[in-house]
């Protein structure tokens, strides 16, 4: 079993392990907060060393900021994100972005992150990169954090925040994993080009390649009009009925040859192209999770493997 390796993120020079803990799922608030915590610190303990949060995951942040409590915080790259707080969602003034830092670093227990990430525009990029970003850049600039980022789905937004010269960091989601392959022909390259460092996330497409039956969830969980369009957050995820065939046929695939669809999905993003400039941020929301996530992540997949699913379905590391 190979071991991660040590990547680096752009012109930050952190130097993380390839696969990331995302902690959105660690915040269900029905959950309990040892169980969290033990997630935390297990993936630390097996060398995880990076950890990415934010106040829009429910009680994240806080479970986070115990975690990491009594010398564990010196161990890891921490990163949260703004513009996401459910008190102030979406709303990218500076007085909003402000507290929202405050909050985070009072919820995590700590006087300096490692990176903050502006986190889930919608529709519009412009008003993030004001007041919004004129925050992070002032805490950066008096050392309370590292490197400034973004996360949010449009490589066109991706485009116009790193002209800003401000942003060190870009994050993506569902748009590098066995379902979708966009990022590699917009963000990845465009990242790499100047030196922008890479997270990708969702390498399960949102549960549909961790290994049960891919099934499409409705669009009432989303509080959405049958006929609205899916937001961009959500497209190509379980709320979109056009990628669940595809998922499903590779599900059953992987039935049927009795492999673990969940091996393919996290080493083809593993081996995504960003020449040793990114990382892959996974979110499990238990122990368990995080167990299946480390295996599936450091289990190679025989070449023949990849042979027959790419003759299949036209992908492959």
């Amino acid at each position: 079993m190979p071991d991660l390796e040590v990547r680096r993120l752009g012109r930050t020079e952190m130097k993380p392990k390839a696969l990331g803990l995302g902690c959105g799922h660690l915040g269900y608030p029905e959950r309990p907060d040892e169980e969290a915590v033990a997630t935390v610190r297990e993936a630390i303990e097996r060398g995880i060393n990076f950890v990415d949060t934010s106040p829009y995951y429910g009680v994240s942040e806080y479970r986070v900021g115990l975690a990491l409590a009594g010398g564990w915080r010196g161990k890891v790259y921490l990163q949260t994100k703004v513009g996401s707080h459910p008190r102030f969602l979406r709303d990218f003034s500076k007085d909003a972005t402000t507290w929202s830092m405050e909050n985070s670093f009072k919820q995590l227990q700590t006087d300096y992150v490692d990176s903050v990430l502006i986190h889930g525009p919608r529709y519009d990029i412009e008003a993030p990169l004001g007041e919004c970003l004129d925050v992070p850049v002032d805490w950066k600039a008096h050392g309370r954090i590292g490197h400034i980022g973004i996360g949010v789905r449009q490589p066109e937004f991706h485009q116009r925040a790193i002209e800003t010269g401000e942003i060190d960091l870009v994050l993506s989601y569902l748009d590098y994993t066995l379902l979708s392959q966009s990022a590699a022909g917009t963000t990845i390259p465009m990242a790499l080009k100047n030196d922008v460092g890479i997270f990708l996330g969702s390498p399960l497409g949102g549960s549909m390649l961790a290994g049960q039956e891919p099934e499409l969830q409705g669009s009432d969980e989303l509080d959405l009009d049958q006929d609205e369009p899916l937001p961009p957050a959500v497209v190509g995820s379980t709320f979109d009925p056009t990628v669940i065939p595809r998922a499903h046929r590779i599900w059953a695939w992987c039935n049927e040859r009795n492999l673990n669809i969940r091996d393919l999905a996290m080493q083809f993003v593993i081996n995504a192209p960003v020449e040793g400039n990114g990382i892959v941020l996974s979110g499990p929301a238990n122990l368990q999770e995080f167990d299946e996530v480390y295996a599936s992540a450091t289990t190679e997949v025989p070449e023949a493997v990849w042979q027959d699913f790419e003759a299949e379905f036209r992908v492959r590391v």
